[in-house]
């Protein structure tokens, strides 16, 4: 087990003495990279009867993306990402694409978690303060969720929140705590 462990920190040691050496260009070819990889982790998903959000992959991804990218890069491929998707690329759950659809305030919410994520990880690495920094993003991703929805559905916020955000936050406080244990065991080997 101790050399599962050496060889998974020797890993993350390395990855990050590379991400340090990336040139602008790299940075945003690593950047678009993770944009792809939302955009896959959106056709992992479950639709609900009763709402029109789906649980997806998203979310952890974009967590980890903050952790791996820190936050310009990280923010820097969602916004790729929503873009993207604005833009025609159909990679938004489903196969989809465009600005008018429910998930929109999520997928904006995504940007700013991705910062915040970002910002966490870059300043601290304790595993409390991991999960609790990836439970402030899965918070601004409801909330930005949760805005859209009022004004998309032009319903009350109130009722946003019970279909746009009760139903995800037993997924996203698994997808948190995970995400923030798995970014403080990748983040020990960061100098």
């Amino acid at each position: 087990m101790e050399k599962i462990l050496d060889r998974w920190d020797g890993f993350w040691r390395r990855y990050y003495e590379i991400s340090i050496s990336l040139t602008g260009v790299e940075k945003v070819a690593v950047s678009l990279l993770f944009a792809v990889l939302t955009g896959l982790s959106a056709q992992f998903y479950i639709l609900l009867p009763f709402t029109p959000v789906p649980v997806t992959g998203q979310v952890f991804v974009v967590l980890l993306c903050g952790i791996l990218l820190g936050k310009s890069m990280g923010t820097l491929s969602q916004i790729l990402y929503l873009t993207g998707g604005v833009a025609g690329i159909n990679w938004f759950y489903g196969a989809s694409c465009g600005i008018l659809r429910p998930t929109t305030g999520y997928i904006t919410g995504f940007v700013l978690a991705t910062y915040l994520v970002g910002f966490i990880a870059e300043k601290k690495r304790t595993k409390l303060q991991m999960v609790s920094g990836m439970l402030s993003g899965i918070g601004i991703i409801h909330l930005c969720g949760i805005i859209w929805l009022t004004f998309f559905l032009k319903v009350s916020i109130y009722k946003a929140f019970v279909i746009g955000s009760l139903p995800f936050i037993p997924f996203d406080i698994v997808k948190a705590y995970f995400a923030g244990l798995l970014g403080s065991s990748m983040l020990k080997s960061k100098k």
